[in-house]
């Protein structure tokens, strides 16, 4: 459930006008929505591949977690590289790579080689995604025209994850859940050669130093830590669990170093200790977690409890797309009025009691008095909650840096979604291994649902500690806002 925030630029005086620009927004939207597409058709896909491929239910959650913590940990130094490169290159050279990470994973014959590919997949989208969000933000300069573009661009972020749900089901149904994979190829090649024509070469000016030592801390911390949470699974206390936990917690430690020593930081640590922003980026982590392990969970009831086919399963999540969709177009009215701390609050608190709905789910309850008022209640929460987070985690940042503050977002959902994803996998099959040993293995699908409802009761947890954290930490005022002199690249 991404949700990227755009930095814009302030127009040029008498820049050229490209001509092209329209037809380059057309190819820039194709290129995002595969994005954003493919974070939500793998989970309609999921169960299938998982039989196929003969993965564990502990490590299941790598079909998605390998992809979005490529993404997540990945997507400041790839928007860095996009600005110093040249972000025309690196949207090419991204498209290419996604393409061919999809046909690895497509043609996957276990479970190492798929995961390997999502992260593959994870790490182009990272170049990927800050590319063609910086060639709209330097392609159109004038106001009106770049709120058009903008509009486009978050179109595609907020109805994408729909379509992706019901195109992962059609696939998945009629043809296999590899084509899941594999329909990026064609999608990718299409991009690239219309790219070349109509996409004009842009790059930053002046320092161009990367934080690798910073890039590497903060991945492998990452990297560690949602391993250590996958390994706890079997045991919390076992010695393999702390050191992967424990050298998580060392290197991510030593990442805030790095990054205050540094002259060319890869995260500015100002950018992270104002107050709004702070309390934004916490939220955005914790509202991640929660999101993606929903995902995870309800797709695995759906299909293994109730029994929905792909495709069922993939137009039974379109109440949760519809609702971002419309509540998101009413938190951009409420905004100005209120600020958004009371509308966050509100969608947060929404969005907990729609969790909370979801432990109440059982081997017999029904969609429409379980699923589905937990989706409406979920997804007009998180609609009232991204519109002002994203607007909060942009405001009174510095000039130089709206483009890691605007990035760090996006992030912060990946990185959570990685997080949560291992984490309540972990408490999940945890829960159904306790259950059977306790109740027997005729028990079967009433221990997968003990597991899920484990899980959506610490994710309930997590979306209450994020309303806390909005309630006292967020205090921005109405019409308060991102500086409008943002530059023009992002990372």
């Amino acid at each position: 459930m991404a949700n990227p925030t755009p930095a814009t630029a302030e127009p040029t005086s008498g820049a050229p006008v490209d001509d092209k620009r329209w037809l380059g927004l057309a190819v820039i939207a194709i290129a995002q929505l595969m994005v954003v597409l493919d974070a939500s058709i793998v989970n309609i896909a999921l169960p299938s591949a998982q039989r196929d491929l003969g993965i564990s239910d502990a490590d299941r959650q790598w079909v998605v977690t390998a992809y979005t913590l490529a993404f997540g940990g990945l997507l400041l130094l790839g928007g860095r590289i996009a600005d110093y490169v040249g972000r025309k290159t690196t949207f090419i050279i991204g498209l290419i790579g996604f393409a061919g990470a999809s046909a690895l994973g497509g043609i996957a014959q276990n479970q190492e080689m798929l995961f390997a590919a999502r992260g593959l997949q994870g790490a182009f989208a990272a170049l990927l995604a800050p590319s063609a969000l910086s060639l709209i933000t330097v392609t159109f300069v004038e106001p009106k025209e770049r709120a058009k573009a903008f509009g486009v661009y978050g179109a595609i972020a907020g109805g994408g994850a729909a379509l992706g749900l019901i195109l992962g089901g059609i696939l998945t149904e009629f043809f296999s859940w590899r084509w899941c994979l594999l329909v990026n190829i064609p999608v990718a090649i299409i991009a690239v050669i219309l790219a070349v024509p109509l996409i004009k070469q842009s790059r930053a000016e002046g320092d161009r130093r990367y934080d690798i030592p910073g890039a590497v801390t903060v991945t492998l911390g990452l990297v560690f830590m949602v391993y250590g949470f996958t390994k706890a699974e079997q045991s919390w206390t076992s010695p393999e669990t702390l050191f992967f936990i424990g050298a998580s917690i060392v290197l991510l430690a030593l990442f805030v170093l790095i990054e205050v020593k540094t002259s060319h930081p890869l995260l500015p640590m100002r950018v992270l200790l104002d107050r709004n922003r702070g309390g934004s980026f916490i939220t955005s982590l914790l509202v991640g977690v929660a999101l993606f392990g929903m995902f995870l969970f309800l797709t695995f009831y759906m299909q293994g409890t109730l029994g929905y086919s792909a495709l069922k399963s993939g137009f039974a999540f379109l109440p949760f797309s519809a609702g971002v969709i419309l509540s998101a177009g009413l938190a951009s009215k409420l905004l100005p009025r209120f600020g958004p701390r009371p509308v966050m609050a509100v969608g947060l608190a929404m969005g907990t009691l729609g969790m909370a709905w979801l432990t109440q789910l059982g081997v017999d309850t029904a969609y429409l008095t379980h699923v589905l008022p937990s989706e409406l209640l979920l997804s007009v929460g998180m609609g009232l909650t991204f519109v002002p987070l994203s607007s909060t985690a942009l405001t009174g940042v510095a000039p130089h840096d709206a483009g890691v503050a605007s990035a760090m977002v996006n992030t912060t959902q990946q990185i959570g979604g990685s997080l949560g994803t291992a984490l309540l996998n972990t408490i999940a099959a945890s829960a159904t291994a306790a259950f059977v040993l306790a109740n027997g293995a005729q028990s079967i699908a009433e221990a997968q649902v003990v597991g899920y409802t484990d899980a959506f009761r610490v994710a309930a947890v997590i979306m209450a500690v994020a309303f806390i954290v909005t309630v006292t930490m967020i205090n921005a005022k109405p019409g308060a806002g991102a500086s409008s002199e943002v530059p023009a690249h992002v990372g």
